[in-house]
């Protein structure tokens, strides 16, 4: 029996959040954390496992970046101009029609809509995953204090890497030579 606090492909989902143009320029490791979350993206897609992708007023802040965009096949953003997704009627639906328990998230920035839609799922009885190297804020301070909150109010601090070779389970399966290609 594997541990339940292990992601686990039939009760996951991946929540991007916020991920647009707009951020880039006020964020120095913007690109960095694109690329990890595009492989992030691909590779929930690749084990079949639910994506949720969020924009923050897209009007003034643009669209999800193209890295992300390009990436997962058949991501439809869900807008949103509250900082939490939660309480949005299609972010909410859509994690429950796939039935998910647990939730990956990652995106920007850290403290503002990532943390409060992970405290909101949290209080909704969903376990979060933050992926912490796939987050980002425009002070590096702001996020680690964003962290250290999340870790005490209950999410489980993980990493891409983590969370792709939790849903993996094990080696040897074409799932798994395809996510050890994407993280090369």
């Amino acid at each position: 029996m594997r541990n339940p606090l292990l992601l686990d492909r039939n009760r996951a989902a991946l929540a991007v959040i916020d991920m647009q143009e707009a951020f880039r320029p006020m964020i120095s490791n913007f690109s960095e954390i694109a690329s990890r979350i595009a492989m992030l993206v691909e590779g929930f897609g690749l084990l079949k496992v639910p994506v949720l992708v969020t924009e923050q007023y897209p009007k003034g802040l643009g669209k999800t970046i193209d890295e992300i965009a390009s990436t997962g096949e058949g991501l439809k953003p869900i807008e949103k101009l509250t900082f939490s997704a939660c309480g949005i009627d299609e972010f909410d639906m859509r994690l429950r029609e796939r039935h998910v328990e647990q939730v990956a998230i990652c995106g920007i920035e850290t403290h503002i809509c990532v943390s409060q839609t992970a405290h909101d799922l949290l209080a909704a009885g969903y376990q979060v995953h933050l992926i912490s190297d796939a987050t980002g804020t425009r002070l590096a301070h702001n996020r680690e204090v964003a962290i250290g909150k999340l870790e005490q109010a209950g999410a489980i601090i993980s990493s891409v890497e983590t969370a792709l070779f939790e849903l993996c389970v094990q080696a040897g399966t074409p799932e798994f030579k395809a996510i050890q290609q994407l993280i090369k």
